[in-house]
């Protein structure tokens, strides 16, 4: 009898592991912030207030030059780990100012900005 209640009390604690994995399998991200995704740097159109649909998305470390940007755009940093960017008045991000942390953002005139800069944590 003691055999059949540790094999039915084994069996329990295995199920209920399993049925606790499944749960953390199904566990989806948090939605992008305002249409960015996950790990991206994303500008948005001119004089969009709230930010809601970006119109430039970059993922790769280091400068990336912009063109045609000019007036006040939302620059959301919505990168992880501790990854920052920076705006930058020189292309090929040279002149670059204060870095933007992760999970913020500026609400900057882009006129004489030239790039942008994301950076490794």
């Amino acid at each position: 009898m003691r055999k059949m209640i540790r094999g039915a009390a084994a069996f329990a604690t295995a199920a209920a592991a399993v049925m606790a994995l499944s749960g953390v399998a199904d566990a989806r991200p948090a939605d992008p912030w305002a249409g960015c995704p996950d790990g991206a740097v994303c500008v948005y159109p001119q004089d969009q207030n709230p930010a809601v649909k970006p119109s430039l998305v970059f993922y790769s470390y280091g400068p990336h030059n912009l063109t045609n940007q000019y007036g006040r755009h939302w620059v959301l940093n919505n990168q992880y780990g501790g990854a920052t960017a920076s705006l930058c008045t020189g292309s090929g991000g040279t002149g670059c100012g204060s870095r933007i942390a992760q999970g913020t953002g500026v609400y900057a005139d882009l006129t004489p900005i030239n790039s942008i800069t994301l950076y490794r944590p």
